[in-house]
């Protein structure tokens, strides 16, 4: 639900726009005010889970979910319509990150992989019926049963859960408030500057003022879980190399997708012709990749480890992103974009489990909660500035005002959504190959092996 909730919304973007009379920047703030509050608050929604019950906030994270939706398919303005997105963010910050604390603790290292790739299977399903039934509900319904659709999905699994689900804490018996605040607040300024940046400029005061502040309270923080007696994120993590490189990867990788997500459901119907449902059937080729290839990569990765599926993965979304700029135009065919879609489709699709695996994998078992955090709002950080950065670039060089000037646009912006992955490549080869033992299985085995050494 909640990866579909991002896709469906950018494939009805065009629909809203019109409807609701709104421009470029408005549109925006609908996915921006959702990513901005979704990844300031994940660190937050963690850590709420491992202190009052990671079950209880699930639930409640999904109940918060299923009514902002509703209240977002009764907006009559796009101002309503992004203030009900920004409660939405909230109720995903809180249930998004629980989803991997809860599917890593029912499962032994062994099988996390397999586990999490068929997460990562179920994300993809989620990303590719978007386009599709995106595509669908505009054309033949209205754009308001786009959210509407998640309030009983929300509610029936937030029954579920109550039945199913066992409830959990994590190791802190308090939380960690300074720490809370001051990682808020460095996100909110961070997240900040790349969403105004499009109407204010990179160069102005506010944008340059919001990231100094970011890295001020970032250091502030830093230095503020040095000394906390239970730090929301223990900063030790971040010298192992594959929790380190792994979230590198993650913030590159959604850079480049979401940031391309963005223009590529515009480009289809802007720029080809393609009514909704005509644009969501031919991008199914792209997103359908996560629900077949993340299930096997997970799997694969529990035996060859995580590196390798990286590696490849953001060398093929490069790859995919690049032939797509090389190919655009306003009377391009569709068969000659569908092998570059399959190729960055398939890259993105290795990396969603293995990155999650190596993020969660590399940390104690009580502390996946809190890697999951960081994991998930790095990859939020990452969209943000994906949306921002190829806005930008498309501002710059294109518009609205008929295919051949979005083309003019798109391609530059494609260009840039196809160079960012190979920073991610370049961190996954730092990532450390395949070891034996996670260091769960050493945390949880540590009390034998003190025994065996007395």
């Amino acid at each position: 639900m909640a990866a579909l909730d991002v896709v469906i919304v950018a494939t009805a973007m065009p629909t809203m726009r019109v409807k609701l009379h709104a421009g470029l920047s408005q549109m925006e703030w609908t996915i921006n005010a959702y990513n901005l509050v979704f990844a300031v608050l994940l660190l937050t929604g963690a850590a709420l889970g491992d202190r009052f019950g990671r079950r209880r906030m699930y639930s409640a994270g999904l109940l918060l979910f299923a009514a902002s939706s509703a209240a977002s398919a009764l907006s009559t303005t796009a101002g309503e319509l992004i203030a009900a997105r920004v409660v939405q963010g909230l109720g995903g910050a809180v249930l998004v990150p629980l989803t991997l604390t809860l599917i890593s603790e029912a499962f032994p290292a062994e099988k996390r992989g397999a586990a999490i790739g068929i997460w990562g299977g179920v994300t993809g399903l989620g990303v590719a019926a978007g386009p599709v039934l995106g595509g669908v509900i505009v054309q033949e319904m209205t754009w308001q049963w786009i959210f509407w659709f998640n309030v009983p999905v929300a509610l029936a699994v937030a029954a579920g859960s109550r039945v199913l689900l066992t409830e959990s804490r994590g190791p802190r018996p308090q939380l960690d408030f300074p720490g809370l605040v001051l990682a808020g607040a460095a996100m909110l300024a961070l997240t900040w500057a790349p969403v105004r940046a499009p109407d204010a400029g990179w160069g102005s005061a506010e944008v340059i003022g919001a990231l100094v502040a970011g890295g001020v309270l970032g250091l502030a923080f830093v230095a503020w879980e040095r000394r906390a007696r239970y730090p929301m994120m223990p900063l030790e993590y971040f010298r192992n190399r594959a929790f380190t490189t792994a979230n590198a990867v993650n913030f590159f990788l959604m850079v480049s997708l979401i940031g391309t997500l963005f223009f590529l459901t515009q480009f289809f119907q802007t720029g080809l012709g393609y009514s909704p449902m005509q644009a969501g059937a031919r991008i199914l080729v792209w997103m359908a990749m996560p629900m077949l290839v993340a299930p096997a990569a997970g799997a694969l990765a529990d035996k060859i480890g995580n590196k390798p599926f990286m590696v490849a993965g953001m060398l093929m979304q490069g790859g995919g992103a690049a032939w797509v700029a090389a190919a655009a135009s306003s009377h391009v065919s569709y068969g000659t974009l569908v092998l570059p879609l399959i190729i960055s489709g398939a890259g993105i699709s290795m990396c969603f489990p293995t990155v999650a695996n190596a993020v969660t994998g590399s940390v104690p078992a009580e502390d996946t909660g809190i890697a999951a955090g960081v994991n998930v709002t790095l990859r939020e950080l990452g969209g943000v500035f994906g949306v921002a950065i190829l806005g930008a670039v498309f501002a710059a060089h294109g518009g609205y005002a008929s295919p051949s000037v979005f083309v003019a646009g798109f391609r530059p912006a494609m260009w840039v959504a196809a160079a960012v992955p190979l920073a991610g490549a370049v961190a996954a080869a730092f990532a450390p190959g395949k070891v034996k033992r996670s260091a769960s299985d050493i945390a949880d085995s540590a009390p034998e092996l003190v025994g065996q050494a007395s």
